[in-house]
């Protein structure tokens, strides 16, 4: 007869400790088999083989199997889609409960109803958990109801929510639990015992499932107490170090959100507050899946795009004669990473200045970003354009050459990646600053006096 077991189905939390589903299974009745599931959906879509994300969360998932070996467990590593696999765990183990933190991606959502549904049909219960945010979709609401599309009233609320002590949440009996106990050491984390007690699993290699192994560098998961109270004054300026660096960390949940919100709390707001905007976004996109295709704001939609592929291409490959966009495309190129101010200068220029539709900028952000996360890369690109929530009116342009002036009044940072800069092999200006910025208030004009009709009617 075989043993009762949980499973603990880990995704966009690859750590043990801090870990809100995993704490709630080990406290379970059943002992507790964790899984990770490369999903063949997600990585079939991928464009390089040698993708560094896979090969990050490749990596991980075998420094998580090495902690699991020392207490005698395993992690379980499949590849396939969910659902298949799913149906074969089914055969191959006597199932008392699922347990997994939630992820708020449409394609996940769906994901995970598909799922519940088939094992439902086998009367196992699917418990999710809150691990990915401090404050998920409708948790930070407007007085009168409804969630807030403007960051400033909903970061005021948020923090209001946060300093009421509200991390209290229920477990799965639905008895009352202190969120805020995860932000210390679990005493002992005695729990831990409660993994299955099973031999190591043969995983997928990364070439068995179609990938190699990439090379490029991955920020470290630590970072200095230094860097977290000089964030405000440092963190504009690209050719110092100035920011985290842990969005990877943060996407696929190598470290925990609510221990860097708490050390954000003690060190620095405006560290907290950038925190605070991923917490926006995910909710966004929760709320209004519509973001991922379209705009948020209707009526943007009925923008003329000028979509000139050779001038995309241009941007793609840092030739466009503007040196801030041309070393932060570069930087994205080789390194997987792009500083935050020159993300904004790059989008904006690509909006605006060449007209060409948010969306392709988006996607090549998705397809480059180590630490690419929808809900936060589809909001700053809305929120260049124009069209997202919060976002700056249509008619403010970034001048990228004012911005070079002010963040990298040195040149340092433009040096390291553009070194022909300033000698007769560099590319002249793609387009004209002045004419660029009449020619986008014309179009965009035009387009949103449309668009607005339209949206009304």
């Amino acid at each position: 007869m075989k043993q009762p077991i949980s499973i603990f189905w880990h995704r966009r939390d690859l750590r043990l400790h801090d870990n809100a589903g995993a704490y709630h299974a080990l406290r379970g009745d059943h002992p507790v088999l964790p899984l990770f599931i490369f999903d063949w959906n997600i990585l079939n879509d991928l464009e390089e083989t040698d993708d560094a994300r896979v090969t990050f969360i490749h990596n991980e998932i075998e420094h998580l199997d090495k902690k699991l070996q020392e207490m005698g467990s395993a992690m379980l590593v499949r590849y396939g889609k969910p659902q298949s696999v799913w149906e074969d765990l089914i055969k191959e183990y006597d199932i008392a409960a699922v347990y997994t933190n939630r992820d708020y991606e449409p394609y996940a959502k769906d994901r995970d109803k598909d799922v519940e549904h088939m094992l439902a049909k086998k009367d196992i219960p699917f418990h999710t958990f809150k691990d990915h945010v401090i404050f998920e979709h409708m948790e930070v609401e407007k007085k009168a109801g409804g969630v807030y599309t403007v960051f400033t009233p909903y970061s005021r609320t948020w923090r209001d929510k946060l300093m009421a002590e509200t991390y209290e949440g229920t477990d799965i009996q639905g008895n009352k639990t202190e969120l805020s106990y995860f932000l210390k050491p679990y005493p002992n984390e005695d729990y831990f015992d409660n993994y299955l007690q099973t031999k190591p699993f043969e995983k997928p290699s990364l070439s068995d499932m179609g990938f190699s192994r990439s090379d490029l560098e991955i920020p470290d998961r630590t970072v200095s107490r230094k860097v977290i109270k000089e964030y405000d004054k440092k963190r504009n300026f690209p050719a110092i170090e100035g920011t985290s660096r842990l969005g990877i960390h943060f996407r696929f949940g190598t470290i925990s959100i609510r221990e860097k919100a708490e050390r954000a709390r003690q060190l620095n707001g405006t560290f907290l507050n950038e925190l605070i905007w991923r917490d926006f976004y995910a909710q966004i996109l929760s709320n209004f899946p519509h973001v991922v295709d379209e705009s948020f704001r209707r009526e943007y939609d009925y923008i003329e795009w000028r979509n000139n592929e050779e001038e995309f291409r241009a941007w793609c490959e840092g030739r466009t004669g503007y040196p801030m966009v041309d070393a932060g495309m570069r930087e994205l190129n080789e390194t997987g990473y792009m500083h935050n101010r020159v993300r904004m200068i790059t989008a904006s220029f690509l909006t605006k200045h060449l007209l060409v539709d948010w969306r392709w900028g988006e996607a090549y952000f998705a397809r480059k970003l180590l630490d690419y996360e929808l809900a936060s890369n589809n909001g700053g690109w809305q929120w260049a354009a124009g069209s997202g929530t919060d976002a700056a009116p249509y008619f403010r342009i970034f001048n990228p050459e004012s911005q070079f002036k002010k963040f990298d009044k040195e040149g340092k940072y433009v040096k390291k990646w553009v070194p022909e800069y300033r000698t007769d092999k560099y590319v002249a200006p793609i387009v004209d600053h002045k004419e660029a910025r009449e020619r986008c208030l014309d179009r965009y004009k035009k387009g949103l006096d449309q668009g607005k009709a339209k949206v009304k009617a």
